[in-house]
C-alpha cells in the first residue's frame, strides 16, 4: 500500500505544474518527432512536419546454408519495413506520432504499430508531456544501469546495435523543470508495467525463459503467451521516479531515484508461477571531457525485498556501474568504449536451502560486459566502415558486428553481419549458431 501511495504522490507532483503560467516559453527538447529535413508546412501559427523511412531488407542466417535441404527451407526475412513520423508544433505545445510499419501476411497482428505518440506542453521553464514515450535517463552511450524507464525488445538480436530500436515505448506522464541555465528536475509516472520482450520459441528464445517455462509447462493450464498478456495495468504495478541534473564547471552530473519492477521475470517455485520483482534504485552519473576523451560514468544501487539473499523467487539486491568514453583517434577513426557491471549482494546465501529453487542459482556474483565500437568515414562522410563488439567476461560470450554503409543524400545501402560465440549457456554464447548477414536499402524522407 505504501508503494502505491508513493507512486500516486509522484503522479500528483508531475501533474501539479499544469496550472503554472509564465510569459516566456522555455523547454528542454528530449528528442522525438521528425528530423529538421522532413517536409513541413505551416497553418497559421502551427508547424506540421511529416517524415519517415522505407527499407528493403534481406536477412540470412549462415546455418541455413549448411545443406541443400536447409537452403530450400531458409528464409530471407520480411523484406519490407518502414516508419512514418508526424509532428505538429504550436506556440505553447507540440504533438508527435511515430508509427512502425511491417508486413503481416498471415493476419496475426497489425502491420502498423505505435513507436511513440505523445503531446508536450510548455509552461515557461516547465515542460509537461504525456503519452507513449521512449525516455533516456543516465549518461551512458550504450544501455547503462540508470536507463530504466523503457523495457527492451530482445525478440530479434540482429537489431541489438541500436538501443533506441530495442526500447519499447511506454504510456507515461513526464515533466521537466529547467532551473536556471544549467540544472533540470524531472519526474516520471508510469501507470502500469511491461517487462522485457523475449522470444518464447525459435532461434532467439533465451535459455533463462525456456528453463522457467519448461518448469511451468508441467502445469496443465499454463501458456507462456497468455502469461505475457496478463493484465499488469493496475496501480499495483505503477512506477515513478525523480531525476536531477546540473552542470558544475566542466562536469555534468545527475542524481536519480526510481521505484519500479525489474524487467526480467523471476520464478516462484512454491506457487509454480513467475512475476516481476519490485525494487528501488538510487543512482548517480557524471560526464566530462578529460584530455580529449568524452568520459561518462554511472553507478546505482538496486534494492529488492530480498534483503537477506535467501528468497528464491526474488532477485537479490545489487550494485551496478558503467564507465565509458569516446574519442577521435589518428586518421579520423572514432572509438567508443563502455564497461558495464552488475554485482550481486548476499551472493553466498543463494542455494543454501535445498528445498528452495532460486532464480539466481548457478549464476556468477558479477556480470560484466564490454562494448566497443570503431568507425571511420570516407569520401566526405558518404562511406562508413564500422565494427561493433560485445564481450561478456564471466561467460566468455561475444558478438561481433562489422558493417559497411554508403550514404548519398536521403538514400543509404548497408551491409552488416553478426558473429556470436562463447559459453553455450551464456547470454550471448547460446546464440552461436545464429550468425547472420543483412543488407538494407533505405530511403529517408
Amino acid at each position: 500500500m505504501k508503494r502505491v501511495l508513493f507512486s500516486l504522490l509522484i503522479a500528483g507532483l508531475i501533474l501539479l505544474p499544469e496550472n503554472i503560467r509564465a510569459d516566456d516559453d522555455f523547454g528542454f527538447d528530449s528528442g522525438g518527432g521528425s528530423s529538421a529535413s522532413s517536409p513541413s508546412f505551416s497553418a497559421g501559427s502551427v508547424d506540421v512536419r511529416i517524415g519517415g523511412e522505407v527499407s528493403a531488407e534481406l536477412l540470412a542466417f549462415t546455418d541455413d546454408f549448411e545443406t541443400v535441404d536447409k537452403i530450400k527451407q531458409g528464409k530471407l526475412g520480411d523484406v519490407f519495413s518502414g516508419a512514418l513520423n508526424f509532428s505538429v508544433s504550436g506556440s505553447a505545445a507540440d504533438a508527435v506520432i511515430n508509427l512502425n510499419l511491417a508486413p503481416v501476411f498471415d493476419g496475426s497482428a497489425s502491420p502498423v504499430t505505435i513507436d511513440e505518440a505523445y503531446v508536450r506542453a510548455y509552461f515557461g521553464p516547465v515542460n509537461v508531456e504525456g503519452g507513449v514515450r521512449k525516455l533516456t535517463w543516465g549518461k551512458a552511450d550504450s544501455l547503462g544501469p540508470l536507463d530504466v524507464i523503457n523495457p527492451l525488445d530482445y525478440t530479434d538480436l540482429t537489431k541489438i546495435s541500436d538501443p533506441m530500436d530495442l526500447k519499447i515505448g511506454r504510456p507515461l506522464v513526464h515533466i521537466s523543470w529547467g532551473i536556471g541555465n544549467f540544472s533540470k528536475l524531472e519526474g516520471v509516472f508510469v501507470p502500469w508495467f511491461q517487462g522485457h520482450h523475449f522470444a518464447t520459441n525459435g532461434r532467439w528464445a533465451p535459455a533463462q525463459i525456456t528453463e522457467i517455462t519448461g518448469l511451468l509447462s508441467l502445469l496443465p493450464d499454463f501458456n507462456i503467451d497468455d502469461y505475457y498478456k496478463e493484465d499488469r495495468q493496475t496501480l499495483e504495478y505503477a512506477q515513478s521516479g525523480l531525476r536531477f541534473t546540473t552542470t558544475i564547471g566542466s562536469s555534468d552530473m545527475g542524481l536519480q531515484y526510481y521505484y519500479g519492477r525489474l524487467p526480467r521475470p523471476a520464478l516462484d517455485a512454491s506457487r509454480m508461477s513467475m512475476d516481476y520483482n519490485a525494487y528501488h534504485q538510487v543512482g548517480v552519473d557524471y560526464a566530462q571531457v578529460l584530455f580529449g576523451f568524452n568520459v561518462r560514468a554511472e553507478a546505482a544501487a538496486n534494492i529488492t525485498e530480498d534483503l537477506k539473499g535467501d528468497k528464491g523467487d526474488i532477485y537479490n539486491p545489487s550494485l551496478a556501474w558503467s564507465l565509458g568514453f569516446d574519442r577521435d583517434l589518428i586518421g579520423g577513426i572514432n572509438v567508443n568504449f563502455q564497461a558495464t557491471e552488475s554485482i550481486r549482494l548476499f551472493h553466498d546465501k543463494i542455494g543454501k536451502d535445498p528445498l528452495v529453487i532460486d532464480t539466481e542459482e548457478g549464476k556468477d556474483i558479477t556480470s560484466t560486459r564490454l562494448t566497443l565500437i570503431l568507425s571511420k568515414k570516407f569520401f566526405r562522410d558518404q562511406l562508413e566502415l564500422k565494427a561493433a563488439g560485445l564481450w561478456d567476461i564471466e561467460e566468455k560470450g561475444f558478438l561481433v558486428m562489422p558493417s559497411i554503409a554508403w550514404i548519398k543524400n536521403d538514400v543509404s545501402v548497408k551491409l552488416s553481419g553478426g558473429i556470436f560465440g562463447g559459453d553455450e549457456d551464456g547470454e550471448l554464447g547460446q546464440y552461436r549458431d545464429n550468425h547472420f548477414i543483412k543488407t538494407v536499402l533505405t530511403y529517408r524522407f
